[in-house]
């Protein structure tokens, strides 16, 4: 596909008013945590779209999530412990809620529960190794989960840790970085990128509500994440990316190198998870991690060794570079004493067609 011109990518002003527009779409799956990352006995606090969430896990092993805002003195129920398996007792009171928000015990005076003792609780689903959490009021949809199956039965050495950051900024920010990876040629420059990506065909493809956009630069230098992968590499090979967009804010890219002219799935790389969820305005909560594909390296330490590399040069890439630029962005938007008008480029593509389909959403929840 030819690269679009920069004319036809769209409104100027409303880009810059999805840039600072703190909408979410409510009736859908975020991110709340990974799943082992909620054990046995811990409240694990979150703030999701403004709203303060506990989650836990109760005796059978479910997850269950219920605001983190005690319906007395609003006290938050992250600070108690887990009682009789399944109930959240309040640090300040001895309150206790069960996993439907529901006050369930009371210690004080003839014990009688007012009707008003109850806090919200959330939909929750485990797949693809996280904790999803349903925030709107329509009935929460399990076929709605974004697709990660990648993750699903993945060799141990195949995949890196499963982390997470937290940006200070819009999600929509983080989006934009994510969806147009011409950044990694400059700000990722011999780790995800170099010189010769810099030139890359640009594709755009919807998929349903999904968005994919992809980058191809042929005949260039390996960069030095993907060089590893590959013993023996030719000197100059082709470098892909396809980045999927799933509404609202998770992301899904598959990446590598392969001989000149050759299908990308003929060589090797990873597909890499990025689960953002919107904690307000100017907080993004970020998990993420890698699975590799098309492995050429056969030796166990060495990809012991590879599997460490990459979660370490993602964290740093992610928390290291892109965060204080994004972060940076939100600064310099925030504090701009006049309307900004952002100049847009081809490789602004991919952001101007994913900020389209969720407002559509977005207006269509709200209606």
């Amino acid at each position: 596909m030819t690269t679009p011109s920069p004319q036809s990518l769209g409104s100027k002003s409303q880009m810059h008013q999805d840039m600072i527009d703190g909408a979410y779409l409510r009736n859908a799956w975020y991110v709340a945590a990974w799943a082992d990352h909620i054990g046995d006995g811990q409240l694990v606090a979150r703030t999701i779209m403004e709203e303060p969430i506990v989650l836990y896990r109760a005796a059978d092993g479910s997850v269950a999530a219920i605001e983190d805002r005690c319906a007395h003195r609003f006290a938050p129920l992250s600070m108690g412990k887990i009682v009789g398996g399944d109930r959240i007792q309040c640090p300040y009171h001895g309150l206790e809620f069960d996993r439907t928000g529901a006050c369930v015990h009371n210690p004080h005076g003839a014990k009688n529960i007012p009707s008003r003792a109850r806090v919200r609780s959330y939909p929750v689903i485990e797949k693809h190794k996280a904790v999803w959490i349903w925030m709107g009021d329509a009935p929460a949809d399990p076929a709605k989960v974004p697709d990660f199956a990648v993750l699903d039965n993945v060799p141990e050495l195949y995949t890196t840790k499963r982390d997470s950051i937290t940006i200070a900024a819009n999600y929509r920010l983080v989006i934009d970085n994510l969806l147009d990876l011409s950044h990694t040629s400059y700000l990722h420059e011999g780790i995800l990128g170099n010189a010769d990506t810099v030139e890359s065909d640009i594709t755009v493809e919807q998929d349903g509500d999904d968005v994919v956009v992809g980058r191809h630069a042929t005949n260039s230098a390996p960069p030095g994440m993907f060089a590893q992968f590959w013993p023996g590499h030719p000197p100059r090979v082709d470098k892909f990316t396809k980045m999927r967009w799933m509404a609202p804010s998770n992301l899904r890219l598959f990446t590598g190198i392969c001989k000149t002219g050759a299908a990308p799935e003929s060589g090797t790389g990873y597909n890499a998870i990025h689960m953002l969820t919107p904690e307000n305005e100017r907080s993004t909560l970020y998990h993420f991690t890698a699975v590799r594909f098309g492995v050429m390296t056969t030796d166990d330490a060495l990809n012991r060794d590879l599997q460490k590399k990459i979660a370490d040069m993602r964290r740093f890439a992610f928390a290291e570079q892109d965060a204080p630029v994004i972060e940076a962005q939100q600064r310099a938007i925030e504090s701009a004493k006049r309307s900004l008008d952002p100049v847009t480029l081809a490789v602004d593509v991919g952001p101007v067609r994913y900020k389209r389909i969720l407002d559509r959403m977005l207006q269509a929840e709200r209606a």
